[in-house]
């Protein structure tokens, strides 16, 4: 019996017109063997968009899952971030030059610094260090995760580039309205982290479960619905082949003006996001 066809995936473009797929895979905490397994059958259920980051501890992983999957390197879009120990010029060089090594690829497609880390005040010198990557080939797209609309614009003040992409916390609980609007005001694609909500308890919600009930599917597909609706990057994370072809199958589901009004319900405002002014990893 062959396998069920991949399912279509939207895609959203960068400010350049270059694709980007907004159902992407989370792959923090696939780590070793099994992980190598997680991210392999990701692959070729058709994610096509990967998120890992140096400080995951998993990037060898993630590079083995792309060799041993069978799907074309050249059709995958692998995203890493800079930690936040690497920051700075010559360090956030050598950060990415090692993620390279580890993840085997001679460029990445999407390289983000981490986290602002403004206690350090390195994070326009590793943007810098990220400009400079991107114009040797070594980076396609460069970006940021966890920055405020105003580091944001620190960064464009200092260089005169904006970001390509910038990551977020954002979910149904926390749609991020004011962040996203700047982002795209600058021509910047959001995309989400936490996009299903768990440190929320989205899943429990009653509005979310009520929607989830009306259209006979699961609470994780209606939060990627509501977010690719708004053509924001989604990358949900699971070890289970069933929920990874679920979450990436959103196609048939249509949400209406009441489900959109129930929704925002959950929202729990902007100040229950992480704050990178005050939080920091290393």
């Amino acid at each position: 019996m062959s396998s069920p066809a991949s399912p279509e995936v939207p895609t959203t473009a960068f400010a350049d017109g270059s694709p980007i797929p907004l159902i992407g895979f989370g792959t923090g905490g696939a780590q070793g063997p099994a992980g190598v397994e997680v991210i392999v059958s990701a692959l070729r259920t058709g994610y096509r968009l990967l998120d890992t980051a140096a400080q995951y501890g998993n990037e060898t992983a993630v590079g083995e899952a792309v060799r041993r999957s069978g799907v074309d390197p050249a059709e995958v879009l692998v995203t890493t971030k800079v930690a936040g120990g690497d920051h700075g010029r010559e360090a956030a060089r050598t950060g990415i030059l090692e993620s390279l090594r580890r993840l085997g690829l001679k460029s990445v497609g999407i390289a983000l610094i981490h986290w602002p880390n403004p206690s350090r005040g390195l994070m326009v010198d590793t943007w810098r260090t990220l400009l400079d990557l991107r114009a040797e080939g070594l980076v396609t797209h460069a970006g940021v995760s966890n920055f405020r609309p105003e580091q944001l614009q620190e960064l464009f003040d200092e260089t005169g580039q904006w970001p390509e992409i910038s990551q977020i916390q954002l979910s149904p609980a926390l749609p991020r309205q004011e962040p996203d609007a700047f982002h795209r005001e600058h021509g910047i694609v959001t995309e989400a982290w936490g996009p299903l909500g768990t440190r929320d308890g989205l899943s429990e919600q009653f509005a979310l479960r009520t929607v989830a009930a009306k259209h006979d599917v699961s609470v994780a597909q209606v939060a990627l619905r509501w977010a690719v609706d708004r053509e924001i990057v989604v990358i949900p994370r699971s070890s289970d082949p069933g929920r990874q072809r679920l979450n990436l199958d959103l196609a048939a589901l249509h949400l209406d003006d009441e489900d959109r009004h129930l929704l925002a319900s959950l929202d729990r405002g902007e100040e229950k996001a992480w704050d990178s002014r005050e939080h920091e990893e290393w």
